[in-house]
């Protein structure tokens, strides 16, 4: 059907809608047509929609609905490659030229011979670029990652051998497709090694992210599960509010089995092999009917990446005998280069490279700390139409800088300790990396969302906070509500407040007097007088993707957040009024 509507060679077809068999199918045909697959996130605006086509020349957009279509009906006009429009997900409300329904788009390929197709397909070699990925550019615009045939389908064995993913003839695999596909995580996990491997793809329901995903997790009951590390977070903190309204029988039971859950796991992990009968009991009374409960009771691999995750929320899973297990790479290493393995992992490490890559920790300091650089065949083509942007990460030697700063420990596995453009370079030229120091404050007030620590090149350090929120299920946009765990919260510490606006127009001694005393307690354990928060202020809104703080797979998008709230950034270096 690409080949009928007249797909070139090295031209795109931009795929812009939830995770689907058509997204797959469209991603598949593009490829063997000899196009490029290119997914687009369902977030981005039109003018976003319209840098993504305009730069990989594309010829076919897919969009899921009306909604992603009235994006592409804005730019179409300035695309001049654009051939044709397919909608997958409804029912096309407006007839226009160019435009086809899923059902008319396969009917087309019916009068194409399949020597046509073949010979497409054995023109194609390995080092050719067959899919972009478009990195979400927290700085500049985004890139376009090159990955080649043997990128993904060598990273999509490499990485199934590594955690001896099982054959389907042998026993069938099972996943949940919900993360976006754009991403290359998803893409790598959902299609490549699915498809290596012959595992079944169940597609969650497009408010996956939103609250439907644990219903489908439940119905599923996969064999394997990537989640980034908000997911994780979520399931936690639901988890912690329904343990909160148990009798007081069941909460000390459960916090009975946590106790020796996380002391076993513990041992297990530094080489103990005795499974203890307390272990047994608490198995049977707790972990597996949380296991059941979440969806989980199949699942022997449960992976977290693409973003950190904090300590506290590791050691909470590992408690209930679910071992969340660290990987890491990026899009410009097809996906992943290291990960942790059920009998190999380490609490905080990304684990160990897979087979055939390699790691190199360039220009490390005293303690081993150096920027991460790979190699191997996973590593990416270039980025496209930006030489000098490949020449900027990949050195003369063949190394793929990657950004991150790491060390290896004495086995072997990777801590990644920040990120080189992350740090903070204060005035008096101290290198502070925020996100330990953010990870303190969360730990130290359970109320507090996301805590973004600021004061590049100023004199000290203040941080900005938000509070756990209600969101709206249809949108993703943060409520002015607080969550019930939080109202709960705050009731012990004596404020009546419910909303966020309530607590920031009274300044609410109690809240602000918790938030001042977790500041300080994390100064306290502080390395220098340099790494202490001096001051900090409550934002009105958490954090969300729609508020462009987060980017698509939840990380903190630092450059967006400091231009959004530069006013409030400003002010702590301008007024001296509040101390902390």
């Amino acid at each position: 059907s690409c080949l009928q509507l007249g797909l070139e060679r090295f031209h795109g077809v931009c795929i812009l809608g939830f995770n689907s068999a058509e997204w797959f199918i469209a991603d598949i045909g593009a490829i063997l047509a000899g196009g490029f697959a290119v997914g687009i996130y369902t977030t981005n605006s039109p003018e976003a929609c319209y840098y993504v086509a305009e730069d990989c020349n594309a010829n076919i957009l897919v969009v899921e609905n009306d909604k992603q279509l009235q994006k592409i009906l804005q730019i179409h006009y300035r695309l001049p490659y654009l051939k044709a429009i397919i909608q997958y997900g409804e029912e096309i409300k407006e007839k226009r030229p160019d435009l086809y329904s899923w059902k008319e788009f396969m009917d087309l390929g019916k009068d194409i011979p399949d020597l046509q197709l073949r010979e497409v397909i054995e023109s194609q070699k390995p080092n050719q670029c067959c899919t972009l990925i478009y990195t979400s550019g927290t700085t500049g615009q985004p890139k376009g990652v090159m990955l080649s045939h043997d990128n993904l389908t060598w990273t999509a064995a490499a990485a199934g051998r590594f955690l001896m993913l099982t054959d389907a003839k042998e026993q069938q695999e099972m996943v949940v497709s919900y993360l976006p596909l754009s991403h290359i995580a998803a893409q790598m996990c959902d299609i490549w090694t699915a498809m290596t491997y012959g595992v079944q793809v169940f597609f969650a329901q497009p408010d996956a992210l939103k609250g439907s995903l644990i219903d489908t997790m439940r119905e599923v009951r996969p064999t394997a599960f990537l989640g980034v590390p908000r997911v994780w977070e979520k399931m936690e903190e639901k988890m912690k509010s329904i343990g909160a309204k148990s009798c007081a029988l069941r909460r000390k039971v459960a916090s009975w089995a946590k106790g020796v859950g996380l002391q076993t796991n513990l041992k297990w992990m530094n080489g103990y092999s005795e499974t203890p009968v307390n272990f047994r009991i608490a198995r049977y009374l707790v972990y597996d009917r949380v296991r059941e409960a979440l969806g989980l009771d199949r699942c022997t691999r449960c992976y977290t990446g693409a973003a950190p995750i904090s300590r506290e929320t590791l050691e909470f899973f590992l408690s209930l005998n679910i071992p969340v297990l660290e990987l890491y790479g990026m899009s410009e290493s097809s996906g992943p280069h290291t990960m942790s393995l059920p009998h190999a992992f380490k609490l905080t490490s990304c684990g160990k490279e897979m087979p055939g890559c390699r790691t190199l920790i360039h220009k490390p300091d005293e303690d081993g700390v150096g920027e991460i650089c790979f190699s191997g065949r996973h590593i990416f083509m270039g980025y496209l139409n930006m030489e000098e942007k490949t020449r900027e990460a990949i050195d003369e030697e063949g190394w793929l800088h990657s950004g991150d700063l790491g060390k290896h420990d004495k086995d072997g596995f990777l801590f990644i300790t920040g990120r080189i453009k992350e740090l903070i370079i204060t005035a008096g030229g101290e290198n502070v990396p925020p996100v330990p120091i953010e990870d303190a404050v969360k730990d130290a007030l359970p109320i507090i969302s996301n805590a973004m620590l600021v004061g590049d090149r100023a004199k000290f350090l203040a941080m900005l906070l938000t509070l756990k929120c209600k969101v709206n299920r249809e949108t993703g946009e943060p409520k002015d509500d607080l969550t019930p765990e939080v109202i709960k919260y705050l009731r012990k510490l004596g404020s009546r407040a419910t909303k966020v606006s309530e607590i920031i127009q009274s300044e609410d001694k109690a809240v602000y007097g918790a938030i001042q005393k977790a500041i300080t307690a994390v100064n306290e354990k502080a390395v220098s007088n340099a790494q202490k928060i001096q001051k900090w202020t409550l934002l009105e809104k958490d954090f969300s993707l729609i508020g462009g703080e987060l980017g698509p797979t939840m990380k903190l998008r630092r450059p967006a957040v400091a231009k959004k709230y530069k006013a409030e950034i400003d002010q702590f270096y301008t007024e001296v009024e509040r101390k902390a």
